[in-house]
Parts: C-alpha cells; sequence; structure tokens
C-alpha cells in the first residue's frame, strides 16, 4: 500500500494560523506530515508527502499528483490523508472549540469512510479528544475537493484548533506531535489490515 500524505496551504495562504501569529498551519503541517512519514516508513510501509512546496499548490494540481499514482499503482494500493488544523472562528480571537476530528467527501467510497474511522478510533486510543459528527458516525462529511477529486480512498484530518490556546501549546509539544502521529499510523494500519 503507498501511503500519500497532502500537507495543505501554503505560507502564501491568508490566516490559516492562532491569533497570536504564534502557530502557522501551513508549517506545522510540513512538519507533521514528515514526521507521519518517517513513523510510517519505520513501520514498512511506502509513504511520501505529495506536496514539498512551502508556498500553496492548488486543489487541483495535489488531486493530479495523487491520481498520476493511483494511475500507475492501482487506486486500491494507495490511500491519501490530507493534514490540517481546524479552527473556529474566521476573526482572530480564541474559541473553546478543542480536538480532533476526521472528514470524509460528500462522494466518499467505503474504503474512504472505513480509512477515516480507523484514524478516529486510533486518535482517541491515543487519549486525544476526538469529535464526532453523530455517536456512532466518527467521521464529518463535507465537499472537500482533496477529498472529492482523487480515485483512492481519501481523508482530511483537522488536528486540533489553531484558535484555541490549549490545543495550540499542544500542537507545539514535541512529545503530543509525535503521539499524534503514531495514533495516524496506526488506524493507517488499522485500514490495510481491513482492506486486504
Amino acid at each position: 500500500m503507498k501511503v500519500l500524505v497532502d500537507n495543505g496551504h501554503g505560507s502564501n495562504t491568508a490566516g490559516k494560523r492562532s491569533p497570536d501569529g504564534t502557530h502557522r498551519e501551513y508549517l506545522w503541517a510540513r512538519q507533521f506530515a514528515d514526521r507521519l512519514v518517517g513513523v510510517l516508513k519505520s513501520l514498512g510501509i511506502d509513504a511520501e508527502r505529495i506536496v514539498t512546496e512551502d508556498t500553496d499548490v492548488s486543489i487541483k494540481e495535489r488531486c493530479r499528483r495523487v491520481n498520476a499514482i493511483c494511475k500507475t499503482l492501482g487506486a486500491k494500493n494507495v490511500l491519501l490523508v490530507s493534514i490540517h488544523n481546524n479552527a473556529a472562528g474566521s476573526d482572530g480571537k480564541w474559541h473553546d472549540a478543542r480536538g480532533f476530528s476526521s472528514h470524509v467527501s460528500t462522494n466518499a467510497s467505503s474504503r474512504s469512510k472505513t480509512l477515516a474511522t480507523c484514524l478516529a478510533e486510533e486518535v482517541s486510543a491515543h487519549g486525544i479528544k476526538v469529535r464526532k459528527y453523530l455517536p456512532k458516525e466518527p467521521y464529518w462529511t463535507q465537499n472537500l475537493g482533496i477529498c472529492r477529486d482523487t480515485n483512492c480512498a481519501a481523508v482530511l484530518t483537522e488536528n486540533l484548533f489553531q484558535d484555541n490556546r490549549e490545543d495550540v501549546a499542544l500542537l507545539a509539544d514535541n512529545a503530543f506531535c509525535n503521539k499524534l502521529a503514531c495514533a495516524h499510523a496506526e488506524g493507517i494500519i488499522k485500514y490495510i489490515k481491513k482492506t486486504l
């Protein structure tokens, strides 16, 4: 199985930061994507980032890159996880919402839903708060281009809130980020075992 890790947004994307400016989503997502790829490779899983640029790469181009790999390897042999931070508002103020969530697109395949469920379960098992859409539905459904227009199982993870003080402190903590990366990796492994 080939695992593709997408780090959304770029250094030139407006907003996408904590109200005090100490946290930048584009930078954290790139560092976390590298961390996750490293964990997966250490477990013998073929993984790579699809965006190596620091500036924003369009969703269309990111999807093109993913689908080119799907065409070569077969869509069932590829999965995509897009890494992001959430925000409760766009007003530049601190908010109370906290936690992790996994998201699929409105046209999500059963494989995407399984991957999203596995990720949410493993993050929760690591003691990290998971926000669920419904008690029995551990993922959120949205019209997400990176998930909608890719041919493989695809999930977007929102890794805590960049406009919550406690979450921003966790996102800056190396031990927490290691735990979060391990949770992602174990969710991916769980998915692979379920879909073999």
